[in-house]
C-alpha cells in the first residue's frame, strides 16, 4: 500500500521549471517510493545502491549518463558526486542549443550533508530542492492540507478536514513515529528501529569522514533523545559524551543535515540583550526519539516525566514537515529570556509575529501569560494560539485561541 505524499505536487511543479529536481531526506522516509510512484513512464530510474551502477557512475560519469539517457532518476545520488559537473555540462549544452531542459534529471539521496557540498556551486539556478521527512499526521490520515499557519482563517480551513484524536491516540502516534514502512506494513517497532539505526550508523555515518568514533556518536544520539525539546548545550554534551565541543558541534551538524534532528533558533532582533542565544533541539521522528530513550510503551510515555517534551517535539516536527511539504521558508523561532519567560514557538511574517504555546491539558487557562513580552520587539502581535487537547477551535480570550493538536 502506498500513502500519497503532500510533496508530490512540488516535485511535479519543480519538474516543469527546473532541469534538475533534488529530493533530500533521511533514510527510509519514502523518497524512492514517492519518486517511483509519480515518475513518467519514459523516465528511467537507476539506484547507486547497485554496486555495478555505482562503480560506473564513479569511474566514468559521462558514460553512466550516456548509457541511461534522460529523463532519468538517480537514486542515492550522493555516492557519486562527480556526476554533478557532467549533469551541469549536459544541461547547459542543451540550453545553449535552445532545447527543452526542464525535468531532465531527478536526484534523490539520504546524505544531504554530502549531497549539498557542491550542489550550490555546480547547479546554481538549475536545481529545485525538496526536503522530505517521514509521514506527517495529515499524510497518515489522508488529509489534503497546506502548511500549518496560526491565523484563525487558516486554522478553520484545517478544522474542516480534521480527524479528532484523544490524548491516548496522540501518544500512540508519538510512540510509533512516521516512518512509512513501519506505518504501512505494521512492522515490529523495536526490530524496525534497531535495523534503522544499524543502517544509519553503518552506511551514512561511516561514510562521513567527520565521524571517527561510532560508539560515542551513538551515545550522543541517545543523549539527545533524552533531551528533546530542550536547549542544546554543546559544552555539557561534550563533558557527558567525552569528546570535544567542536566534535559535538560537527556531529550536530551531521544530524541536522541528515534530517534526524531539527534546531529551533531563539528569536532575537537586538531589541533586548537579555535573551538566550541557544537553539532548542527536536527529533524529526518521535518514534525514533522514544526508541532511543528506551520508552517501552505509549502509556508510559504519556504518563512519564518527558510527556510534555515529547508532545512539544511532535507538534514542532509536524509543523516543520508541513513547511517542507509545501516548500515554504521556515521563519520559526522560540522565545526565552534571562527572567525565565518563554514562548514555545513564534511565527514571524514580515512585521507580524504570531505567538504559540503547546500544552498537554484540555483547557489551559493562563497559557498565554508571556505573550506580552513581545511588545518590546515593536512588531504587530497577531492573535496567538495555544495548541492543546481541545476538540475544536475555541476562544481563550480576545487575543488568544485554543487549537486542537488534531489540527496539525
Amino acid at each position: 500500500m502506498y500513502l500519497p505524499r503532500l510533496a508530490e505536487r512540488r516535485v511535479l511543479k519543480i519538474n516543469k521549471t527546473y532541469p534538475i529536481v533534488m529530493v533530500c531526506g533521511p533514510r527510509q522516509v519514502g523518497k524512492s517510493t514517492m519518486i517511483n510512484k509519480i515518475k513518467q513512464p519514459n523516465r528511467k530510474m537507476v539506484s547507486l545502491d547497485d554496486p555495478n551502477e555505482k562503480r560506473l557512475a564513479i569511474e566514468d560519469p559521462m558514460l553512466f549518463i550516456q548509457s541511461h539517457g534522460y529523463p532519468l532518476v538517480i537514486d542515492e545520488f550522493q555516492y557519486a558526486p562527480d556526476l554533478l559537473p557532467v549533469i551541469k555540462l549536459i544541461v547547459d549544452q542543451k540550453a545553449l542549443n535552445n532545447e527543452e531542459t526542464n525535468g531532465m534529471f531527478w536526484l534523490t539521496g539520504s546524505q544531504q550533508f554530502k549531497m549539498m557540498k557542491n550542489v550550490s556551486e555546480s547547479l546554481a539556478g538549475r536545481v529545485g530542492i525538496i526536503d522530505l521527512s517521514g509521514l506527517s499526521s495529515a499524510e497518515i490520515e489522508k488529509r489534503d492540507v497546506d502548511y500549518f499557519h496560526p491565523s484563525l482563517e487558516q486554522l478553520k480551513l484545517r478544522e474542516n478536514v480534521m480527524i479528532k484524536k484523544d490524548v491516548h491516540q496522540i501518544y500512540e502516534n508519538i510512540f510509533k513515529g512516521g516512518m512509512p514502512k513501519l506505518i504501512v506494513n505494521n512492522l515490529d517497532r523495536e526490530e524496525y528501529y534497531n535495523n534503522y539505526l544499524r543502517t544509519y550508523l553503518d552506511r551514512d555515518i561511516k561514510d562521513l569522514s567527520q565521524v571517527g568514533n561510532e560508539i560515542a556518536f551513538y551515545n550522543y544520539l541517545t543523549y539527545l533523545a533524552a533531551r528533546t525539546a530542550q536547549e542544546l548545550n554543546y559544552a555539557d554534551a561534550s563533558k557527558v559524551i567525552g569528546v570535544s565541543a567542536p566534535t559535538i558541534k560537527n556531529w550536530t551538524s551531521i544530524l541536522v543535515s541528515t534530517g534526524i534532528i531539527f534546531l529551533l533558533q531563539p528569536y532575537n532582533n537586538k531589541a533586548s540583550k537579555r535573551l538566550v542565544k541557544t537553539p532548542k533541539l527536536y527529533f524529526m521522528d518521535t518514534g525514533l526519539c522514544a526508541f532511543l530513550a528506551k520508552w517501552p510503551t505509549p502509556e508510559l510515555l504519556e504518563n512519564g516525566a518527558m510527556d510534555g517534551a515529547y508532545l512539544e517535539t511532535y507538534v514542532i516536527s509536524e509543523i516543520v514537515k508541513s513547511y517542507y511539504n509545501s516548500g515554504k521558508m521556515l521563519n520559526l523561532y522560540y522565545y526565552r529570556d534571562f527572567d525565565q519567560k518563554e514562548i514555545d514557538l513564534l511565527f514571524i511574517e514580515g512585521d507580524k509575529i504570531y505567538p504559540v504555546e503547546i500544552k498537554k491539558i484540555f483547557y489551559p487557562t493562563n497559557a498565554d501569560k508571556n505573550y506580552n513580552v513581545l511588545k518590546k520587539f515593536k512588531l504587530n502581535i497577531e492573535t496567538g494560539i495555544v495548541i492543546c487537547m481541545v476538540d475544536r477551535i475555541t476562544p481563550l480570550n480576545k487575543n488568544t485561541w485554543l487549537c486542537p493538536i488534531s489540527l496539525l
